[in-house]
């Protein structure tokens, strides 16, 4: 029988090398068919792979099937092996299989007297499409597998099509070779199928996952633009951190949460980098990563002060308060040493040019706001650029006050941009002339500091509020007092300071 048997296999490979050219022309043939078949119905459709059964592999399947026991002849064999020629669609998710196997049951709507199904395009080229679909195979587990037959050179060659997700291509490399492919004998191999089963499992679930987020973003692309620009910050945002945070613990040893320095940080490169449409965002975005990536390669010392290369100076008031506080800061307080850190790590080039023109869009994201506009509807330009340089001083000196990084913060910014608005607001209805601002600006810019100070939670002494409080009664037709506050004032006198928060009740703002 071992005569037999080696006889056979030499035979057979014999057969396979005479046969090999048909084979391989017939196997790219078959694949070019079904990449026009699925370029044109793009159902998660991502590749095709394809091969010809190597000598090795018909060697193995000869033996471990008995195949030299149930065929005459090496001819027979090729007649009756399904897999020749493997081809393998390959797809993004579990749910992608299914619509290009219905693709597929569309296409092919013509029946052979073979029992196979073709389409008038290919006559030569069929699909057995009768049976149920997906199999479940040996191990329990469902594949869509079908046998398919390609006439060529007056030849009948079978071949096998699949059709696979991501995790289920990964699941079948696993299974193929820790399972099908290993000789060795497993004495546990109840344990094996039981951990092969909860792989599985959680492919599938991994699979899942996948597909709520790819539908999300999906969604995203062609419903919103802005929240899909938001999602991209976001993403670039978690990158910076996770990089940075790395070279910190190696540094220093141990991590402090500065997700929102990221976060501020992408924003200011996404707005300085003129990325009017989504081609620009996209090229500022790719060039980010890009460096991202290079910075990742790099050493950073944590503990190294920042240094300039020559003297800094400001364009206007607003710019040369803020900024000489954070310089004054800088190798002072961690967060915003982290903060110009990372930022000058990112943006190549001078640390002095670069802090500059962060400090500029710092004034910009403020300055540039449209109830701004109400006051030169109401003043003449330079008077209204008068007020708005105050206001936006008195903002400055508030930032001085708070000194905390966390002014920055999106979140924040968005508050004292509010608090802007609110006071705009009055000063536009109680207001009439430049004259009268000259002579109540004070109370306006003070309520403003007050507002600021508010949105950091920060505490005042009791006797500056009582102070404004007195200023105030002295022209309720510019800042109204609520009803009812006088009482809650007298508890004013048992207390050294109060929240800024619980001060702005006190008066009629909006």
């Amino acid at each position: 029988m071992e005569l037999r048997m080696f006889s056979f296999i030499e035979e057979a490979m014999e057969y396979l090398e005479n046969f090999k050219e048909d084979l391989e022309i017939s196997c790219k043939d078959i694949e070019l068919y079904f990449r026009e078949i699925l370029s044109v119905n793009d159902e998660g459709y991502l590749n095709i792979n394809s091969r010809v059964k190597s000598a090795g592999s018909l060697k193995e399947k000869i033996l471990r099937n008995n195949y030299y026991k149930k065929y005459e002849s090496p001819k027979e064999l090729f007649s009756k092996l399904s897999d020749l020629i493997g081809i393998r669609i390959e797809c993004r998710f579990i749910e992608d299989e299914k619509n290009i196997y219905k693709i597929l049951k569309k296409h092919f709507n013509k029946l052979h007297c073979d029992g196979y199904y073709y389409n008038t395009s290919n006559k030569n080229l069929r699909l057995n499409l009768a049976c149920k679909q997906p199999q479940e195979q040996k191990n329990g587990f469902e594949i869509f597998r079908i046998d398919g037959a390609y006439e060529y050179n007056n030849k009948i060659i079978n071949f096998e099509l699949q059709i696979k997700s991501l995790v289920n291509i990964f699941w079948g490399e696993i299974e193929h070779k820790v399972i099908y492919k290993n000789n060795n004998y497993i004495i546990v191999d109840d344990f094996f199928k039981d951990i092969m089963a909860s792989v599985k499992k959680n492919l599938a679930m991994i699979d899942n996952q996948l597909l709520i987020i790819y539908n999300q973003v999906n969604k995203l692309n062609t419903i919103d633009p802005v929240a899909r620009k938001n999602q991209l910050e976001s993403v670039a945002s978690k990158i910076i951190y996770d990089i940075f945070s790395v070279k910190m613990k190696k540094s220093i040893g141990f991590i402090v949460d500065f997700r929102e320095s990221c976060d501020a940080i992408i924003k200011y490169i996404f707005r300085t980098n003129s990325t009017e449409n989504s081609q620009d965002y996209n090229k500022a975005l790719l060039n980010t990563l890009s460096r991202l990536n290079d910075i990742g390669k790099n050493q950073m010392d944590f503990n190294r002060e920042i240094k300039f290369e020559e003297e800094i100076y400001f364009d206007d008031e607003f710019s040369n308060i803020i900024g000489s506080s954070i310089l004054d800061s800088i190798n002072k307080d961690f967060q915003w040493n982290l903060f110009f850190r990372i930022l000058f790590e990112i943006e190549l080039g001078n640390n002095v040019e670069d802090f500059k023109t962060y400090i500029k869009f710092l004034r910009s994201t403020l300055y540039y706001n449209d109830c701004f506009l109400q006051l030169y509807k109401l003043f003449r330009s330079e008077e209204a650029e008068i007020i708005i340089n105050s206001l936006m001083k008195n903002i400055a000196y508030s930032f001085k006050d708070i000194d905390s990084i966390t002014f920055i913060y999106d979140t924040n910014i968005k508050k004292i941009k509010n608090s802007i608005e609110e006071v705009v607001e009055l000063i536009c209805k109680n207001i009439n002339s430049f004259e009268e601002w000259k002579e109540y600006k004070h109370l306006y810019l003070e309520l403003l500091m007050l507002k600021v100070l508010s949105v950091f939670n920060c505490k005042v002494k009791v006797s500056k509020v009582k102070e404004y409080i007195e200023k105030v009664k002295q022209y309720p037709e510019k800042i109204e007092i609520r009803k009812g506050i006088l009482e809650y004032i007298d508890k004013l006198e048992t207390l050294h300071e109060i929240s800024v928060a619980e001060t702005i009740k006190i008066f009629k703002v909006k």
